[in-house]
């Protein structure tokens, strides 16, 4: 332990797994479930408002989201979570992290209850405030993936088993029964349930103690919170507090920027979950929309988007938590940009072959595996490392800048990838794709590793401490 470092956040440092740990493994990660849940659940549903509020008498396919509606249902929630990362991030550096923290799922939980609310009587109506919603529930949002298919599943099984239906080809109009308006507002609304738990678990926990000491400058309260959930005594050291002052640089100043200036760019891609259903159709994955009814549509969507994140998603993620303290951070990212780049332009560049009705299954592995490199890569380590290289006084605000950056490329992702699969097709789509993943990997060279470092290192304010200590005594 270094003489200048307080002796609570070296306990943090050096304190072995314990109940609190286990405690704040859950928060963070039910947090991290529902913004999931919430932004990826409204996929599982889009056919089967197409179905419903924009069915045509007479037509001989069912009805589909116009490309503006769909590309607005889906990238509204990301568009407001720029703001509201930036706007949160600011303000839990600000406040406290756990009033804030409190602040946002209660915003999420508003908004998804809203969301499966929207009551009225015409389609533009039901667009227009599902999207006013979704927006408001995006600013709120500061396994997940599997959850949203695994009630999909649930809730379209109950309501095909109680309302059966047959086919479109058979009978338009009772292919979709009245009671299946229910299935996406159930669906939709499932996400307040974890956000409101979270929220209750989150109040019995106390605030962070590197907030508390370096940003609140309360020590002792910092002590006294820890010396609780650790279980040890812990001296609050003010004295060591004072050696801090003047130790200190803000964000728009060109020491920060020199420091952390390029490790705010991160990189986060959400159009492979968004639209993997438009994919899969587009190459004859699932049977044609005429043969089913809607509640079945969207049985088939769930059950195909589930075993996707069951066999690829979260082993990607397992295989993460597994390595990622025995391997550097740096090395898993490079290498789940790299293996989705090779899958992607594998499959665009023979896009024909795959399209062909005996190479459908090895396309489906194929895309499949991006799933497990994006999770055994980039889509992991782009949550750990910011929360990981930035002073305290600034990590919330600088892991806001950089999640934002990351929901900027989805924003693109869930707005342009329908427009420019209509326009050129998904062959070259998924060419530009497999391009801004290698551009990924090319950014990941700018992140440093932190893997085995106190945060004190890995952010330079152990390195500032040292060189104030020897300014001061010479």
């Amino acid at each position: 332990m270094a003489k200048d470092q307080l002796q609570v956040l070296n306990a943090l440092d050096v304190a072995k797994t314990q109940w609190y740990h286990f405690t704040a493994i859950i928060i963070a990660g039910i947090g991290f479930f529902t913004d999931a849940y919430d932004l990826f659940c409204i996929s599982l549903v889009t056919k089967l408002l197409g179905r419903i509020y924009y069915h045509k008498e007479g037509d001989s396919t069912p009805g589909t989201l116009p490309s503006n509606v769909s590309a607005a249902i889906n990238g509204v929630a990301f568009c407001d979570t720029l703001e509201g990362q930036l706007f949160f991030g600011w303000l839990g550096d600000k406040m406290r992290r756990k009033r804030v923290y409190g602040m946002t799922l209660l915003l999420m939980v508003i908004s998804s209850v809203a969301s499966g609310l929207s009551f009225v009587s015409d389609s533009k109506s039901v667009m227009a405030t599902l999207c006013f919603f979704r927006f408001w529930l995006g600013f709120g949002i500061g396994f997940r993936i599997l959850a949203g298919g695994m009630i999909a599943i649930m809730v379209s099984a109950v309501f095909k088993a109680f309302y059966p239906a047959p086919s479109y080809e058979i009978d338009a109009n009772l292919s979709i029964v009245l009671e299946a308006d229910y299935i996406w507002r159930n669906i939709l609304m499932f996400g307040a349930f974890p956000a409101l738990l979270t929220y209750y678990w989150r109040t019995k926990m106390p605030e962070t103690a590197r907030y508390t000491a370096l940003v609140a400058k309360n020590a002792k309260q910092a002590a006294a919170g820890m010396s609780k959930v650790l279980q040890a005594d812990l001296e609050f050291e003010p004295e060591k507090l004072q050696q801090k002052k003047g130790n200190e640089f803000g964000l728009f100043t060109t020491r920060f920027l020199s420091r952390h200036g390029l490790h705010l760019l991160d990189i986060a891609f959400y159009s492979q979950n968004l639209f993997q259903k438009d994919i899969f159709s587009a190459i004859g994955c699932f049977p044609k929309a005429k043969t089913m009814n809607a509640i079945e549509e969207v049985y088939k969507i769930a059950i195909a988007q589930t075993l996707i994140a069951l066999y690829n998603t979260v082993p990607g993620y397992w295989f993460t938590v597994a390595l990622i303290d025995k391997i550097e951070r740096f090395k898993i990212q490079l290498m789940g940009f790299f293996f989705m780049t090779i899958f992607m332009f594998a499959l665009a560049i023979p896009y024909h072959h795959w399209t062909l009705p005996n190479n459908q299954i090895g396309f489906v592995i194929m895309y499949s595996l991006t799933f497990f490199f994006a999770n055994f890569g980039p889509n992991a380590t782009t949550f750990v490392v910011p929360a990981e290289i930035f002073p305290a006084r600034l990590r919330s605000t600088c892991h806001g800048i950089s999640a934002t950056s990351g929901k900027a490329g989805a924003m693109v992702g869930a707005f342009g990838f329908l427009y420019v699969a209509d326009a050129i097709g998904v062959k070259k789509s998924l060419m530009i794709l497999g391009f801004i993943n290698f551009l990924g990997m090319l950014f990941t060279f700018l992140a440093p590793e932190s893997k085995g470092k106190s945060l004190e290192e890995i952010s330079g304010e152990a390195d500032k401490k040292k060189e104030l200590k020897h300014n001061l005594g010479s």
